[in-house]
């Protein structure tokens, strides 16, 4: 079940709604919290559209991968701008949805950009997404799909 975003309208790249019950569905999500205005956002985008390009477009089949962008960008249109032009063909929470704060607090969120990697209920596998892809690569994927795995075998 995907409960960190259960209940909400995700958008693709085109603005589309896409159905997060569908769209995270045994994933690994990255919740990227990031903004146009933001120089570091700026500089760790292009990296980790590489990171994704990777693990869901040139991997065979498909990694189990999705990543979520939570915009802290002043305006929609800031966000429509930064998104279509700096990201990668992943999904977004709408900028006008409140529920950005609500996620900011719970992954306690004081400054962007941030990537917290979480299992599809929105439970951490890491909250050093963005230092775990600089540092590692591709490699840090397998690190996150194990710790899932160990959470989901816990759980029973």
């Amino acid at each position: 079940m995907v409960e960190v975003f259960s209940g909400r309208t995700l958008l693709n790249k085109e603005g589309a709604v896409v159905d997060p019950e569908e769209a995270l569905r045994n994933k690994v999500v990255g919740i990227y919290f990031s903004g146009g205005w933001c120089p570091p956002c700026r500089d760790f985008t292009p990296i980790l559209c590489d990171f994704y390009t990777d693990l869901i477009e040139e991997s065979d089949p498909p990694a189990q991968f999705e990543i979520v962008f939570i915009s802290s960008d002043k305006s929609p249109e800031d966000m429509i701008e930064y998104y279509h032009d700096m990201h990668g063909d992943w999904l977004s929470l709408p900028w006008h949805d409140q529920y950005k704060h609500d996620l900011q607090k719970k992954y306690n969120i004081t400054a962007v950009p941030k990537l917290v990697i979480v299992k599809e209920n929105g439970e951490v596998i890491t909250e050093k997404g963005r230092k775990q892809i600089r540092d590692q690569g591709l490699a840090c994927f397998r690190n996150w799909l194990e710790v899932a795995e160990i959470f989901q075998n816990f759980r029973g």
